[in-house]
């Protein structure tokens, strides 16, 4: 069992982020233990699309970066980790630990709340909870709006998750809104805050994900891409390219600092 009293894990840098390094069993562990004692943490889930973001804007890299946890969600990650750093670290994707965590919620009486997304797809996630979970304890939903929230809405939502006892706080508000609204909300929410995106529309059924296959590949984006071409074509042929321009460019740094310091 994880230490719960400790803050630190060990991480390595990866272009913009530093990424944790820890077994998916060992994550979600610390997860409920923390949930458990209801104390404020913020877990992300980075990928590929988060890691540019990041490299883009300072602002998003800390937030990130000043998470308690930061786990590759996508195999691209934890490949370079190897790779950079030889790293054998497993996927830990918000996509799977969302159900995992759920089901060890209802078993541990760990109540959860939902943040974000749509009311159509919080019904649904009820629903699909009663059905997996008939003993998860719901402590609350909300769908925010579509627009920045003022301070008095931040403290009114606040308030509302404070109250209902919730340990675990999913947040799908997407990359990286998501991640900039939990940054705010460190040490003022009582719950492990989990960056989830679109795993809570999968969960609930709203789209699709990919075969088992393509995930082990690295493949995801293409699925997702054939799903919706038009709104995903420019943003994966930029981000994937300068993903792998950024990784060998620091593979090439490490490398030729290696060489001057043998020399």
């Amino acid at each position: 069992m994880p230490n719960t009293q400790s803050l630190t894990n060990p991480r390595v840098n990866l272009i913009s982020l530093n990424v944790s390094i820890g077994s998916y069993n060992y994550v979600q562990n610390w997860m409920i233990q923390e949930a458990r004692q209801r104390v404020s943490r913020m877990v992300c889930f980075a990928n590929v699309h988060m890691v540019i973001e990041a490299r883009r804007n300072p602002l998003i890299a800390e937030a990130v970066n000043n998470a308690d946890w930061v786990t590759p969600d996508g195999v691209p990650l934890a490949w370079a980790m190897r790779g950079l750093h030889y790293v054998k670290q497993e996927r830990v994707a918000g996509m799977d630990i969302t159900a995992s965590l759920l089901e060890q919620a209802a078993r541990d009486s760990v109540s959860v709340f939902f943040y974000g997304s749509t009311p159509q797809v919080l019904e649904r996630i009820r629903k699909k909870c009663n059905e997996r979970f008939p003993t998860l304890q719901i402590a609350g939903v909300l769908s925010p709006p579509f627009r920045p929230s003022t301070p008095e809405e931040d403290e009114a939502t606040i308030k509302q998750i404070a109250e209902s006892g919730a340990g675990l706080l999913f947040v799908a508000l997407g990359c990286p809104k998501q991640e900039l609204w939990m940054s705010r909300m460190q040490g003022r929410i009582p719950a492990v805050m989990l960056g989830i995106g679109n795993a809570l529309a999968v969960f609930a059924g709203e789209e699709a994900r990919s075969p088992a296959w393509m995930q082990r590949a690295g493949l995801e984006w293409c699925f997702r891409l054939a799903q919706e071409p038009r709104r995903l074509f420019k943003r994966y042929a930029l981000t994937n390219s300068l993903y792998i321009y950024y990784v060998l460019r620091q593979l090439m740094l490490q490398q030729s600092r290696l060489t001057n310091i043998s020399q």
